[in-house]
């Protein structure tokens, strides 16, 4: 990128003051925006290393078509708790994963219902299942950060933080085609510093309306009993794909669904608009 620059700029300037006017104006809204660098986060290193430019230097210019740039994301004093849409629209989201002994069958089974979901995913564990993250993007479910290793981010140093969503961006984005646009804090405990972190990466938070506390393993009736009873216009399901033994969220995803759809709802995922 900086020899095509030094390229652009050396004709420029040959070509005298008015032809360097007609590049700079070309390129007007492409210089790139440093963002400083984050420090290794305490610890075991990384299993492998990071492209250090992906979510600090962005590129001058490019060689294809360019990316649908968002409007600046505002940073938020608390996360979004519902979804706005028409009619009876739902949300479901699913945390921790993705994890190859459940997350298939939950993609299988929202496959046969042609339903999107949330997916906020865990760099760590999204690092080593990179095929299902693909497999999200071809179904058009869209896929979230919730962070490196599922840290308390209140306990967290900022530069900690930064780190802990930026390793998760980058996984996401080689593996899914394109950064995350929503993130999630773990156990929902959200602090200053990461609603501007997050803001600063591009992403809006986003919480849950109804908890349907899978982890718990309580059983799966208890599961689709929490989601059919909290059931509403704009509401956000959490559930987990990963974590632990999820085989009755998996069981309670099988029942829950098509009851909701034979009742009138509409599962989909939110959409951020380009500016």
């Amino acid at each position: 990128m900086l020899t095509r620059r030094r390229a652009l700029l050396a004709d420029a300037a040959a070509a005298g003051a008015a032809s360097t006017a007609g590049v700079l104006g070309a390129l007007d809204g492409t210089d790139p925006v440093p963002v400083p660098a984050a420090a290794p986060a305490p610890g075991p290193p990384a299993r492998r290393a990071l492209r250090p430019s992906a979510y600090r230097l962005q590129p001058l210019t490019g060689y294809g078509p360019p990316r649908a740039s968002l409007a600046r994301t505002p940073v938020r004093r608390e996360p979004l708790l519902s979804v706005s849409g028409r009619g009876r629209t739902m949300v479901l989201t699913f945390d921790d994963g993705p994890d190859p002994r459940y997350t298939p069958d939950i993609l299988d089974t929202l496959a046969a219902y042609e339903v999107r979901a949330m997916f906020f995913v865990c760099g760590e564990m999204a690092d080593d299942n990179r095929d299902l993250l693909a497999r999200m993007a071809d179904d058009g479910h869209v896929v979230g950060n919730h962070t490196w290793s599922h840290p308390l981010l209140t306990g967290l140093s900022r530069r900690r933080i930064r780190t802990e969503m930026e390793r998760t961006c980058e996984v996401v984005d080689a593996a899914y085609g394109e950064p995350p646009r929503w993130f999630r804090a773990p156990y929902g405990a959200w602090n200053r510093a990461a609603f501007q972190l997050g803001a600063e990466l591009g992403m809006e938070p986003l919480a849950w309306t109804v908890d349907t506390l899978d982890w718990t393993a309580p059983g799966t009736r208890t599961i689709v009993g929490r989601v059919e009873d909290g059931a509403a216009p704009g509401v956000v399901v959490l559930s987990h794909d990963a974590g632990g033994d999820r085989s009755q969220s998996v069981r309670a995803l099988r029942s829950y669904l098509p009851r909701l759809l034979d009742s009138g709802y509409h599962l989909t995922v939110p959409r951020r608009q380009p500016a």
